[in-house]
């Protein structure tokens, strides 16, 4: 008998906790996104591959990954490297080029940090970051 009221009890407490969370969950119903949300500089492969004019690729992989394989014409920058690197990048843009960065995988931010400092640091105008990186771009060759 103890037991049954003990169980009772428990339940009754659990869904008292619940009640706040059910609440919230009714009232922000249309307000919560469940998937990440695509960010306002990202492009996708179909995008990318429909820009007309010349496009600047840039590689924001590690050395040995942008080695082993990237998108053909693509230039390495990175940040471990930015200092070296990005003045052959700037002798190699042509103003009013668009600029398209990516990194290895879609959850990676090196190709959002790359971009974010093109634009601030180097005044670019035009600089994008592939959605799904390199492996994206792979996908779609196929």
């Amino acid at each position: 008998m103890v037991r049954r009221g003990l169980v009772r009890e428990i339940s009754f407490l659990l869904c008292l906790a619940l009640l706040p969370a059910l609440g919230q969950a009714f009232y922000f119903r249309d307000r919560i996104s469940w998937r990440k949300p695509a960010r306002q500089d990202e492009i996708t492969v179909s995008q990318a591959r429909s820009l007309t004019g010349t496009v600047m690729w840039l590689d924001a992989r590690p050395d040995g990954e942008f080695a082993a394989g990237h998108i053909p014409g693509a230039k390495l920058l990175n940040a471990e490297h930015w200092d070296g690197l990005l003045p052959e990048i700037l002798n190699a843009w042509t103003p009013g080029q668009k600029v398209i960065v990516y990194c290895s995988k879609q959850s990676c931010d090196a190709s959002h940090e790359v971009a974010r400092r093109l634009r601030e640091e180097a005044n670019l105008k035009n600089v994008f970051v592939l959605q799904g990186g390199w492996e994206a771009w792979q996908e779609s060759a196929k």
